[in-house]
């Protein structure tokens, strides 16, 4: 096992500093976009460390572009590159850490959330209840309801449950529900969760409308925030201090991070202690950690989408293994065997079993 400062990490006791980037970062469309996978790496190097990294691979597999990006080391005559970057003799094993969503499951748990009201921003307290009516809904809707009738019932909620910020969503609730009312009638389970989501019409009201009040909430369908929230997780368990450096992203407004670093203020939360000090937002091309993290992003969201969909790549597959975040959104279960080493921690396990959640802030 390596150690603290093999790991490029801190002492105990002292904080942590991790560089953040995303791949396959769609905002709030979760449904019918360009990707089916968003990915978030963290990575723990220094900013030597970091550039050292970038100009190898430019050495590896030349490009003549001002910001190397991972498409050019996924490019078949780079493999070799590649192999290097994610293998035992590369420079970020141990110090780099990705977590991965399903985007269509991930929309489907907010829908689900809803029938619960346990509404976490933050995806660190998972309720049991809506998490098993998730993955019931995620493994059998497309079969029982049809392709085309479960897809349009994710677009439509995938709408829905975007108003926010004074903007009105792009489909009415009551377009919406049109199609509750013709899968409810479904018979077998997922009918039945149809039938819940009926009878929650005014939760679901009550959910849009603070949306739409509160300019500052957190966008209800964005991966990016749990995220993040799991890297500090990561980073900083046992309590450690973690500062986090991440890439520009619109969605991270000065009054969302500072609500964001209050949440994480949490001494005796169900996945342990979480302590964000601080979160600065910078250009990927201005600095090599966030832009090595950018890369790691794009690789492992290329190789689980690949996995997820049947086309996986059993070496890329394997070399990722030891870099994905075990609490990651990753329901499929034949993908999470190849892609996801272990079971989730048993803090992890009991936080699915908590108690009320942080609710959506």
């Amino acid at each position: 096992m390596q150690s603290r400062a093999q790991a490029g990490l801190p002492p105990d006791g002292h904080p942590v500093e991790i560089a953040c980037d995303e791949s396959g970062a769609e905002g709030e469309k979760l449904v019918g976009g360009n990707t089916d996978v968003f990915a978030h790496a963290g990575v723990s190097l220094d900013v030597t460390a970091a550039a050292d990294c970038v100009r190898e691979l430019r050495l590896r597999a030349p490009s003549p572009v001002t910001e190397y990006k991972a498409g050019h080391v996924l490019r078949e005559k780079n493999r070799a590159t590649l192999v290097w970057l994610l293998g035992p003799s590369g420079p970020i094993l141990g110090r780099a850490r990705v977590h991965l969503t399903d985007k269509a499951y991930f929309a489907v748990s907010k829908v689900t959330d809803l029938l619960t009201g346990h509404h976490s921003s933050l995806g660190l307290d998972q309720d049991e209840r809506s998490a098993a009516m998730a993955a019931t809904l995620y493994q059998e809707g497309r079969h029982a309801f049809g392709p085309a009738r479960w897809t349009a019932f994710l677009d439509a909620f995938n709408h829905l449950l975007r108003a926010r910020n004074g903007r009105g969503p792009d489909i009415s609730a009551e377009s919406a529900f049109e199609l509750v009312a013709d899968l409810r009638t479904t018979p077998g389970p997922a009918g039945e969760i149809m039938d819940e989501l009926w009878a929650a019409r005014p939760l679901v009201d009550a959910f849009t409308a603070r949306l739409l009040d509160d300019p500052h909430v957190f966008p209800a369908l964005d991966p990016l925030i749990p995220a993040i929230a799991h890297a500090v997780a990561h980073w900083g368990a046992g309590g450690r201090p973690v500062s986090v450096v991440h890439d520009r992203q619109t969605t991270l407004t000065e009054e969302r991070i500072e609500r964001l670093r209050l949440l994480l203020a949490r001494p005796d939360g169900p996945a342990g202690p979480l302590v964000l000090t601080g979160l600065t937002l910078v250009a990927s091309h201005l600095d090599p950690r966030v832009q090595v993290a950018d890369i790691v992003a794009g690789v492992a969201r290329k190789i689980a989408s690949e996995e997820l969909n049947g086309r996986g790549d059993p070496e890329l597959t394997g070399l990722l293994r030891p870099y994905v975040d075990l609490a990651s959104v990753w329901p499929d279960e034949r993908s999470r065997a190849a892609l996801i080493a272990g079971q989730p921690s048993q803090a992890r396990a009991s936080a699915a079993a908590s108690g009320p959640s942080t609710g959506w802030e």
